[in-house]
């Protein structure tokens, strides 16, 4: 891992962390970053070579407060690092995105600009909020959408953390939508669904598919059953439980399982990232 610390002319602490999968594929946009977070801030550059290093510059901040130039990927390793090492109530992060359109989808629907410079001068000059977080029973965490399909397998468990690229690839393979297949059916799932303990889906009653939003703030989510006889079940939550035979699930943009039974629990503003002061309209 490289490391500089150029002079800024800012009063901002910044430690910026490059996802080696940005450098790679979009140069550019990465020097770009660097050049405006350098210019306005006191900016410490780290390069990490592999998520080992990732995790190491990011527990060594110190008091600097962490940019990530990256994808959604980048993204969610520093909120699940900073989760489980029981700092991220008192951290806030930015994003500066870099990837392409699939891989940034959940940083858009956060409201991260687009664009190396609006994103980096967010960085610099925008507003900290505090989201909710919904975390699982294995110390799991999801910003924004959680699904679990009714189709083919949603894809599986976590890969080691020594393989950086090719976790990247497999996962996006994972998640993406299989082919359709004429000979092979969507096949529903049998699941118990409950919303803060009230059940909304019992196993005598297949399900095409459950999913569960978070709405940013406001210490609820949106539960969501699609039943295979096509009715819609909702609900509001602070916590949902799903149970059943071995089932998949894809949280965010990561996939995970087969688990049995699996909780998730709101924490209303658990983590915090820098906005615009001023979101665009529409």
């Amino acid at each position: 891992m490289s490391a500089a610390e150029p002079p800024g002319d800012g009063d901002h602490q910044l430690l910026v962390l490059i996802d080696p999968l940005a450098r790679r594929s979009d140069g550019e946009s990465v020097r770009i970053a660097k050049d405006v977070l350098s210019a306005g801030s006191h900016a410490k550059i780290c390069l990490p070579d592999g998520p080992e290093e990732f995790a190491r510059a990011l527990s060594r901040r110190g008091g600097r407060r962490p940019v990530v130039v990256g994808d959604d990927h980048a993204l969610l390793r520093a909120v699940t690092q900073l989760h489980r090492e029981r700092e991220l109530t008192d951290s806030t992060l930015s994003l500066v995105p870099v990837g392409t359109a699939q891989t940034l989808e959940l940083a858009h629907a956060l409201g991260v600009p687009r664009g190396a410079v609006a994103a980096a001068r967010t960085a610099l000059d925008g507003v900290a909020r505090r989201l909710d977080l919904l975390v699982d029973d294995s110390d799991g965490v999801v910003l924004g959408d959680l699904r679990i399909p009714a189709g083919g397998p949603a894809g599986g468990g976590a890969a080691p953390s020594t393989v950086w690229d090719t976790c990247r690839t497999l996962v996006a393979a994972l998640v993406r939508p299989a082919p359709a297949s004429a000979s092979a059916a969507p096949r529903a799932h049998r699941l118990r669904v409950e919303a803060d303990g009230a059940l909304l889906n019992d196993l005598d009653r297949p399900v095409d598919g459950v999913s569960v939003t978070t709405r940013g703030d406001g210490g609820l989510v949106d539960v969501v059953v699609h039943t295979a006889t096509g009715e819609t079940v909702t609900a509001e939550a602070k916590a949902v439980t799903v149970s059943g035979p071995d089932f998949r699930y894809r949280a965010d943009i990561q996939a995970a399982g087969p688990v049995r039974t699996r909780t998730w629990t709101v924490r209303a503003g658990a983590w915090g990232l820098i906005l615009p002061a001023d979101p665009p309209e529409g």
